[in-house]
């Protein structure tokens, strides 16, 4: 067993990280959201206080809404 598992994400999503990265020291799209997501749970929980405020999730939803998400 190597230890890693399977996360989808939309190819659109993918594509965008590719250009993100380019130039950057990343050597895949994989090792930049390792790299992101060790970032954040390095935080250990979230907190209560760590919440939106309603106006970035508005700007949250807004912005899946013309990506198609939703």
């Amino acid at each position: 067993m190597s230890g890693k598992v399977t996360i989808k994400i939309p190819r659109e999503l993918y594509e965008k990280l590719q250009g993100m990265i380019e130039g950057t020291g990343f050597s895949s799209v994989t090792e930049f959201i390792v790299f992101v997501m060790r970032s954040l749970a390095s935080g250990g929980k979230i907190k209560e206080e760590d919440t939106l405020t309603e106006e970035e999730v508005n700007a949250i939803r807004e912005r899946l809404r013309r990506l198609g998400y939703i």
